[in-house]
């Protein structure tokens, strides 16, 4: 059966399971995911069969449209793994890496319909009543004291020195934690997202933290995300309570900060970037929306699982089949950006945030502390410039993410 696709040319339709499905890990993925989405889209169109780590077969949705279909639709596509019919069959380990970013468990993005509505309501009402609370303040506190710590030295690494540790940091004041946890926790959580034989270690690491810290506000309450969560009115156990605390935790750093390091690659490389924010006619809003269509902090979102037999993209999927979402290949699809070189401005139908139901909740927060981070930044450091060539800049990817290796810079001391 051949199809025509809005994002790719007439091809056949691809086997998941068959021979030939390329690998989204290994050292190819971690140097060019990009070149491997438009081999996929040039090969299979909108919807192309891969293997994630340990060679486990899935679909991944190069294609804007249906990206959205898939994510809008949760009735047919749903987030409960505990349909995914290679890990019901029993052909992923319940130690595999890919459980952690896949795995069901007892939250919001694992369940749809009313389990999700009552869960996410918890979050949301919490992250709401967290940035009410002087979010902008927090960040201020934190980027101050980044900076201190490099600021008589004229240069730096805005990935090492600031973007890496910055958000898990205020995290630790909007959680509740000790702020000396920032640190080893944004590494942990890094390695979460990450993958590879580590991830389960640093996951364990992370719930043992959190769960020490939900008992600690259970016993002495305060105005903190953990407290608020414990007492919302939709009654949360222990076991629900501990694992909203890891999604919230894991995801808001990981994406904050890769988002953050985009964000200031952008304003350093595009000098006009950064002349507008110095002259006042652009806004950090309009950074972010830019490197949230070009460098989304999650190239590849996890995961939906088919409800039944249908087709997407002209193509049959069947009942338990594994779908990711190609979040950075459908920002990139020709259909709907014949012309990537054309402005985005003012167009915020990107797919970084996701869609639909699941839509991240913590966006308003991600964008204040990005925001705060990169102003102060700019008011701290007179003078900031890249130190290298911007083609020597380098990122490695893995399944989910492409992060920024480092962004050396030099500044007026």
């Amino acid at each position: 059966m051949n199809h025509q696709t809005p994002s790719g040319p007439a091809t056949g339709c691809p086997v998941a399971h068959g021979e030939g499905a390329t690998r989204l890990y290994g050292s190819q993925a971690a140097t060019d995911p990009h070149g491997i989405y438009a081999r996929l889209r040039e090969e299979h169109g909108s919807f192309a069969p891969v293997l994630l780590e340990g060679d486990v077969p899935a679909w991944l949705v190069l294609g804007y449209r249906e990206n959205r279909r898939v994510l809008d639709n949760p009735l047919q596509f749903s987030r409960d793994s505990r349909i995914w019919r290679d890990f019901r069959d029993g052909r992923v380990d319940a130690t595999s890496p890919l459980i952690q970013m896949l795995g069901w468990r007892p939250d919001c993005v694992s369940q749809d319909g009313e389990p999700h509505r009552r869960l996410r309501g918890a979050v949301t009402d919490n992250l709401y009543a967290v940035a009410g609370r002087g979010i902008r303040r927090h960040v201020t506190h934190f980027a101050h004291k980044q900076i201190d710590a490099f600021a008589d030295a004229g240069r730096a690494d805005l990935v090492a020195d600031f973007a890496e540790y910055l958000p898990m940091l205020v995290l630790t004041r909007v959680f509740g934690l000790a702020e000396g946890e920032g640190r080893s926790l944004a590494e942990s959580s890094n390695l979460v997202i990450k993958g590879g034989a580590d991830a389960l270690t640093h996951n364990d690491r992370i719930m043992g933290i959190l769960g020490e810290l939900a008992a600690r506000r259970r016993a002495e309450p305060g105005s903190d995300f953990t407290s608020g969560l414990i007492e919302h009115h939709a009654g949360l156990d222990e076991d629900e309570i501990v694992q909203h605390l890891r999604l919230v935790l894991i995801t808001a750093h990981t994406m904050t900060s890769n988002l953050l390091a985009r964000a200031l690659q952008l304003v350093l490389t595009e000098t006009s970037w950064l002349s507008g924010l110095v002259s006042g006619q652009l806004n950090l809003s309009a950074v972010v929306e830019e490197v949230m269509w070009n460098s989304p902090p999650l190239a590849v979102l996890p995961g939906r699982f088919a409800t039944a037999d249908l087709e997407l993209g002209g193509c049959p999927v069947k009942e338990g089949d594994l779908l990711v979402l190609g979040l950075a290949a459908g920002n990139h699809d020709p259909g709907i950006r014949p012309d990537p070189g054309v402005s985005v401005q003012g167009n915020a139908s990107h797919l970084a945030f996701s869609s639909g139901p699941h839509e991240c909740p913590g966006q308003n927060m991600g964008q204040a502390i990005i925001e705060t981070a990169v102003d102060v930044l700019l008011h701290r450091l007179p003078g900031l410039r890249l130190a290298v060539p911007p083609e020597e800049l380098t990122s490695t990817a893995s399944t989910w993410e492409s992060r920024l290796d480092s962004l050396p810079v030099e500044f007026t001391v």
